[in-house]
């Protein structure tokens, strides 16, 4: 069975991680959460669902706290992890392998075992610090993933935006998904070249 962490963070937009674990709870995979304080501070101000809730989403949850368990060691083996959505403070943790917390310190075993780490980096205007942390994630192996809106598939309601962005995440986990319609080109028009 496929094996992915979810970490969700107070950055405003926790519903993606939500949503995540929805897709990834449908596919059959195994998900090991862990959410911080703010991001369960953010959960009752952003959506409907209960601490209780989100949960249940998951195969296993862990507390943030425990860098003793079992996604704090390579060998534990997972297929990756996202940390959806991810604040800047979080962002920094794992640019610089600050490992205070489970979330940083699991996204830090990724890294050093090679595998997919996914950051749903939620923040806007960015500054050129905020830039240079994920070039630095990026450097290390990290994948920045950005919940930026596409429109070519024509969004009708938020639910098609967060399915589009959670799409995304899933292919890059190599998971098959059908959340979104995909690219299929255009078709020239007369006269046009």
């Amino acid at each position: 069975m496929r094996r992915i962490i979810v970490g969700i963070t107070g950055a405003t937009g926790v519903i993606y991680g939500v949503r995540l674990l929805e897709a990834l709870r449908n596919a059959g995979i195994e998900t090991h959460l862990i959410l911080s304080d703010s991001g369960k501070k953010n959960m009752r101000i952003e959506t409907d669902f209960t601490i209780e809730d989100v949960e249940g989403l998951a195969s296993q949850v862990h507390d943030i706290k425990n860098l003793a368990s079992s996604i704090s060691s390579g060998s534990f083996r997972t297929d990756g992890m996202v940390i959806a959505p991810c604040t800047v403070k979080t962002l920094s943790g794992v640019a610089h392998s600050y490992n205070d917390n489970l979330i940083v310190r699991a996204a830090d075993v990724v890294l050093k075992e090679r595998r997919r780490l996914i950051l749903v980096v939620r923040e806007t205007p960015l500054h050129k610090g905020h830039l240079e942390l994920m070039s630095r994630v990026a450097d290390l192996g990290g994948i920045i993933l950005p919940p930026i809106p596409a429109f070519y598939h024509s969004p009708r309601t938020i639910d098609d935006l967060l399915d589009h962005t959670t799409g995304k995440i899933l292919d890059l986990l190599e998971i098959d998904n059908s959340l979104f319609t995909r690219w299929k080109g255009t078709n020239p028009v007369k006269g046009e070249m």
